[in-house]
């Protein structure tokens, strides 16, 4: 996009000043190079400043009109690399308003009416922002859809829960991917939440103080697509809370990301070997002809910690500044940018990889025909049917797991075997040996059992597809 970095030491801004900016100095505090990427909404909220400004008769209407026809050409020639930036302008505002100078003369000086780079970058950020909150949004829903998807085809397929990485109790790995869907549900509504609190426009509170001048801020909002204006000047441009809260949106979604990436890690070793995930998203190894490592779980999980980091730079960074605005919020915009781009690339591909994944049945066979410990608390519960207290029942099927009897397949126990423990064992509970069993009967609220996991899933898929 960018044609040429010139160097232009003439500033809009200089008219107390002697002497140029020193070069370093020019370098040092330039941040186009990374707010160039708001031309579009610094443009669209320039427009609509010049069309408020000509409406109200704060200047000539025949100069709105000129100015919204340059700022309309330069997006053009920006979008075909037809624009020559210089870092002497420092950042995307000055740029735009330096070849409107330069493309319609006087006129343009009149663009910067009534407002100040401290409400317009917050104004650019904050469209930038609900427009990222959008689709990051429809990405999460993406991604939702193909586990859910994924989830119906395996709605019975017993699947071993874990707690501490130790087996648990027998589920279904539909159940299993349901409990991400939820995660990100929760995702959503984080991300939907800031975005009403975005929603506020800033523009019109200038400086710090407002203006004097006429201005409608009310008009300028509705052609911006804003709900409501900001009700306060001073926390107008000194208010980061919205990118504050985006970043932590952002790392939670990348919490959830990197523990089912920490999953398919685990279950796609070859320890466990339970999940096979598609080649395409792994890489071998230049050394070891045998290896298929799972480099794209690893590094969205690797990612993870960038998301955390930016959103730590920035709580730092604001920590203690003085009201209103101050430089240091420059800083806001690179972590900003690379989180959202983090989260999306990471949403994207994990949602593209779970389309492939699929089990190992003969691995899971072989764990769940060789562990009782999946079915101690089934077997508790149904001493707990017969009358006996939970924690006594607790303790006779603590005794089992350290007999002889705990290390056969469940399938192979009698009812003889289970009656040395406790003889309220009856005919009935040797069903309780089969782990489909096991899901089935958790038919709780949202507990494991497949006709519940099936009706959720539903759910899921209607509202996403």
């Amino acid at each position: 996009m960018v044609k040429n970095m010139g160097k232009n030491n003439k500033k809009l801004w200089g008219g107390r000043f002697l002497s140029s900016t020193n070069t370093k100095t020019e370098h040092f505090t330039e941040s186009l190079s990374v707010d160039i990427r708001l031309y579009k909404y610094d443009i669209k909220g320039s427009i609509a400043h010049a069309e408020m400004l000509g409406k109200t008769g704060i200047i000539p209407q025949k100069d709105s009109v000129k100015i919204i026809k340059g700022l309309k050409k330069i997006q053009t020639d920006i979008e075909s690399c037809n624009f020559r930036f210089s870092v002497s302008d420092e950042d995307i505002h000055m740029a735009v308003e330096r070849a409107l100078t330069d493309d319609i003369g006087e006129p343009a000086k009149k663009l910067h009416t009534a407002r100040s780079r401290n409400d317009q970058i917050t104004l650019d950020m904050k469209m930038y922002l609900k427009d990222a909150i959008k689709n990051m949004i429809v990405l999460i829903e993406d991604l939702q859809g193909n586990l859910a998807e994924k989830a119906y085809a395996y709605a019975d397929a017993v699947f071993p829960g874990m707690t501490h990485m130790q087996l648990a109790m027998p589920v279904t790995f539909g159940h299993y991917l349901l409990s991400f869907i939820h995660m990100f549900e929760r995702d959503q509504s984080r991300l939907k939440d800031i975005f009403g609190r975005a929603d506020e426009m800033p523009l019109g509170a200038c400086a710090l103080a407002g203006t004097n001048l006429p201005i409608d801020r009310l008009y300028v909002a509705k052609k911006l697509g804003f709900s409501r204006v900001s009700r306060n000047s001073m926390d107008a441009v000194s208010d980061r809370d919205y990118i504050i809260e985006t970043l932590a949106a952002v790392s939670m979604i990348g919490i959830h990301l990197s523990r089912l990436c920490e999953d398919l890690v685990v279950y796609s070793s070859s320890a466990l070997n339970i999940i096979n995930l598609p080649e395409g998203f792994c890489t071998g190894s230049s050394m070891m002809p045998h290896k298929k490592n799972p480099d794209v779980a690893e590094i969205v999980r690797g990612k993870t910690g960038n998301l955390i980091g930016n959103l730590v730079s920035i709580l730092v960074t604001m920590k203690a500044l003085p009201m209103a605005y101050n430089r240091d919020m420059q800083e806001d915009k690179k972590p900003l940018f690379d989180s959202v781009d983090t989260v999306c690339g990471c949403l994207e591909i994990i949602s593209e990889l779970m389309k492939s994944v699929t089990l190992n049945s003969g691995a899971l066979n072989k764990i769940l025909g060789a562990d009782l410990g999946l079915l101690a608390t089934d077997l508790a519960e149904y001493l707990v049917t017969k009358g006996i207290p939970f924690r006594e029942a607790h303790n006779i099927i603590g005794r089992m797991m350290l007999s002889d009897t705990a290390l056969k397949n469940p399938r192979e126990i009698t009812l003889k075997e289970l009656r040395k423990f406790s003889d309220k064992f009856g005919p009935d509970s040797t069903k309780l040996l089969d782990m489909k069993n096991s899901a089935a009967n958790k038919k709780s609220l949202g507990g494991a059992a497949p006709v519940g996991v099936k009706k959720e899933i539903r759910k899921w898929l209607k509202k996403n597809r």
